[in-house]
């Protein structure tokens, strides 16, 4: 081939995700981003990160690679090229060209081919990876959409009718030889917390209250925090706190006494006070909680809380050796 031949040659299209129908807040969400919070910047993120962990590991991606949060149905996406797809978190009704999926397998998408994700039966977030992952660019560090501050993922907003989201076919490395799955976790209604800085300052009624009572998730609950419903927390403590750090997992009680717990589109600050902190390996599960659910709180310490984060990693090692072998 001569150097005009070379240079006349078109240019491949760029794999993509064409959105059909958009649903709702339906976004691209990777671990979110670290590092900024005092600057302000919300983490962002999966609200459900082992669901979208779990995805990407069934591809063949990186664990922090971009993927779609899909919360209201229906959702349809077009497939430009062969890949491969995986969906984790709420069991949910979805087919591909007709053809029933299951949560937690891998399967195989040709060009052309259309995923429909009408919706989840049990939970309330499915996460979709694709393998090389949603290639929209980097802002701080992560693809995750801040719907609040308008910047991340597919610019800076919810997906909409007549998107074209960008695949990295050079990064994917799945190709579906053999269809494998994974258990999806277990979700249970119960949330292990940690006494937060003041938990002191509630009286001993306030204390009870809070560990015993089932808490109903809100209707007012978005991605920045879940607001609960139940008898109010009265503070015995008087006067007003300083503006104070918070972070996703943080139970906050606002003057109505009714808690809020932060997420992971939170706020950096806040001047409530902290009653409880759900630890790490438990704030997943109030991304697969619809509004009416009802859980409680279990009353639990640094180790325990430790020893639940040692657990979930050595589940991911677990997948990783019986995925790939290593």
């Amino acid at each position: 081939m001569n150097q005009r031949q070379a240079k006349s040659k078109p240019k491949r299209k760029p794999a993509t995700l064409e959105v059909l129908r958009a649903g709702i807040q339906t976004t691209v969400q990777d671990q979110g981003r670290s590092g900024y919070r005092h600057l302000g910047v919300a983490q962002s993120g999966a609200l459900d990160a082992p669901a979208l962990l779990l995805a990407n590991r069934l591809v063949n991606n990186p664990g922090h690679f971009a993927g779609l949060e899909m919360v209201v149905g229906p959702i349809a996406l077009r497939f430009s090229d062969a890949s491969c797809l995986a969906i984790c978190g709420a069991d949910f009704d979805a087919d591909l060209d007709g053809v029933a999926l299951r949560s937690g397998w891998r399967v195989y998408a040709q060009p052309g081919q259309v995923l429909t994700w009408r919706g989840a039966r049990q939970g309330m977030r499915a996460y979709l990876a694709v393998a090389g992952g949603i290639a929209v660019p980097e802002v701080l560090g992560s693809r995750s959409t801040d719907i609040a501050a308008q910047f991340g993922g597919f610019m800076g907003r919810a997906l909409q009718h007549g998107d074209q989201l960008p695949i990295d076919v050079v990064a994917a490395a799945a190709r579906c030889e053999r269809s494998v799955g994974c258990l999806q976790r277990l979700w249970t209604p119960e949330l292990r917390v940690l006494p937060g800085p003041e938990y002191a300052e509630f009286g001993a009624q306030a204390q009870q209250a809070f560990w015993q009572q089932a808490w109903g998730v809100s209707h007012q609950s978005n991605r920045m925090g879940y607001r609960l419903e139940g008898t109010p927390l009265m503070r015995a403590a008087s006067g007003d706190l300083l503006s104070h750090a918070v972070m996703p997992g943080v139970i906050q009680v606002p003057p109505n006494g009714l808690p809020i717990v932060l997420l992971a589109d939170a706020q950096a600050t806040g001047g409530y006070p902290r009653i409880g902190v759900v630890i790490a390996a438990d704030l997943w599960k109030l991304a697969q909680a619809r509004p009416g659910t009802r859980f409680c709180f279990i009353q639990s310490d640094l180790a325990q809380a430790q020893a639940a984060q040692k657990k979930w990693q050595q589940e991911q090692y677990r997948l990783e050796w019986s995925l790939y072998g290593r």
